[in-house]
């Protein structure tokens, strides 16, 4: 049986963990440069859209 390779495993973490940051930065840096103009629309929930509960009534 093979051994587990911890330390790449641990790389990839923290390789995820820094593109996830660089991320979050650019699109905070987004909204300071266009305030008022969302980065990405589509990842906020429209208002007015009730959310779907496939077609089953509360009790």
């Amino acid at each position: 049986m093979a051994k587990p390779n911890y330390s790449f495993e641990k790389r990839q973490r923290e390789l995820a963990k820094k593109k996830k940051k660089e991320e979050k930065l650019k699109e905070k840096e987004a909204r300071k440069t266009n305030p008022g103009q969302g980065v990405d629309d589509a990842a906020q929930p429209q208002q007015g859209t009730p959310p779907t509960d496939g077609g089953q009534a509360a009790v």
